[in-house]
């Protein structure tokens, strides 16, 4: 998979981890030191999950680190951070997630078109390890064949 390049952020390890079904695009509210420390690429996406809160949708254990040139009103690394979402997609997304025992995960904060930060939240279902063997098999009975055709 090839990172466009306005990822700022990606989250690599879910698509070992998880079976992606669908995913969604989320407005993300951010401080001013956070989004330029993002985009010096200072974030990490590694353990982080979305929670589905009252009304609102929060994004969690994500890592912003914090900016170099920021003064005393720097922000906190880890604090959780309210995604913004159609009231309509957050009740659709909670009823998935509370019925299938689904979980919603980050896939990617991005900038879009007009250089606003956006998050990539994907519903997922956790792997078992046996999926992931077979996952890995199957990547590596491709690889085989793209270089035995190649010969």
């Amino acid at each position: 998979m090839s990172k466009p390049s306005n990822e700022l952020v990606s989250n690599r390890r879910a698509f070992h981890d998880y079976e992606i079904l669908d995913t969604y695009e989320a407005g993300i509210i951010l401080l001013g030191t956070e989004i330029k420390s993002l985009r010096n690429h200072g974030g990490s996406l590694q353990d982080a999950y979305v929670d589905v809160r009252g009304n609102a949708l929060w994004l969690l254990n994500a890592s912003i680190a914090p900016y170099n040139y920021g003064n005393i009103h720097n922000h906190e690394e880890r604090r959780p951070r309210k995604l913004l979402m159609h009231k309509n997609e957050i009740e659709k997304l909670r009823k998935q997630v509370a019925e299938k025992g689904l979980t919603l995960i980050p896939l990617a904060i991005f900038l879009n078109k007009k250089g606003i930060a956006k998050v990539r939240v994907a519903i997922a279902k956790g792997k078992k390890a046996y999926d992931k063997r077979a996952a890995l098999k199957e990547r590596e009975s491709k690889r085989a064949m793209q270089r035995g055709g190649e010969d």
